[in-house]
């Protein structure tokens, strides 16, 4: 069932909800970007509860808030069939993230959920890091907004605190030291910078499940791209990884074509738009030459 942006509102998914009490065919729901609200994602919840045919529920874009986020964490207590949830751009706050992480602990068929854009802020990182530590069926997990949404004292504070990336990440990369079912990061455009990818690189280093990394526009430099280098030297399960418009100049890419010459299973990686210069290239040319028979693939854009 596809009715993304329809303006169904709250009525119409109560009444979508009433129908999926009684249906057992449905696998698929894409009701992203109609303003259901917390009264909307509240009759889902319910009907959720009761249905065990919907694997796929796509809620993007519906400010739900952390009313309605608690109510499907509620609802995923019970539930067993749900395997994908994206719940992105819907202000569900640090109340939301802890309500669905406290689920996520008890849920045993969940393997992807999209919390992106919900300015969950330290405390919603927190919760969900906990979570990953916990549960082992987690697959993806995706965060893109950990520099936003932070709270001082008991007010919201506006705006990007990029500074603040780096120790909201810290949670989520210990968690990935021990969680083994996560095969997916997607991090870009969080301003991570470099003690952000030192904090991951160092999880790295004992994760053997992630296979895709994607650190695009993080303002990762030299420093913290050597730290990830000398991870690849020994992980063995990262197939590619995504580095395009940070400020990598030319130590970080001869740091990373020497882990290269030596990783085998990196296959895949885009270093577009740094600054590595003629020099950096060329000891990335190397890595080419040497790799061409495995299909290795570098993308480089100026």
């Amino acid at each position: 069932m596809i009715l993304a942006s329809n303006r169904i509102g709250p009525e119409g998914a109560q009444a979508l909800a009433e129908a999926l009490k009684i249906n057992s065919s449905v696998r698929l729901m894409i009701l992203a970007s109609n303003r259901i609200g917390p009264e909307g994602a509240q009759a889902l919840a319910e009907a959720l509860k009761i249905n065990s045919s919907v694997r796929d529920m796509k809620l993007a874009s519906n400010r739900i808030e952390p009313e309605g986020a608690q109510a499907l964490a509620e609802a995923l207590k019970i539930n067993s069939s749900v395997r994908d949830m994206n719940l992105a751009f819907n202000e569900i706050g640090a109340e939301g993230a802890q309500a669905l992480a406290e689920a996520l602990k008890i849920n045993s068929s969940v393997r992807d959920m999209n919390l992106a854009f919900n300015e969950i802020g330290a405390e919603g990182a927190q919760a969900v890091a906990d979570a990953l530590q916990r549960k082992t069926s987690v697959r993806d997990t995706t965060a893109d907004d950990l520099d936003d949404g932070a709270k001082e004292s008991n007010d919201q504070v506006s705006g990007r605190r990029p500074f603040e990336a780096p120790v909201r990440l810290k949670p989520l990369a210990g968690a990935l030291k021990t969680n083994i079912s996560v095969t997916s990061i997607k991090l870009d455009d969080n301003s991570i910078g470099d003690e952000g990818v030192k904090a991951l690189a160092e999880a790295l280093k004992t994760n053997t499940s992630v296979t895709s990394i994607d650190l695009r526009y993080n303002s990762i430099g030299d420093e913290g791209v050597k730290a990830l280098a000398e991870t690849l030297k020994k992980n063995t399960s990262v197939t590619n990884i995504n580095l395009d418009d940070n400020s990598i100049g030319v130590e970080g890419a001869k740091a990373l074509a020497e882990a290269l010459m030596t990783n085998t299973s990196v296959t895949s990686i885009d270093l577009s738009w740094n600054a590595i210069g003629d020099e950096g290239a060329q000891a990335l040319k190397q890595v080419i030459e040497e790799k061409k028979k495995m299909g290795f693939e570098l993308r480089i854009e100026f």
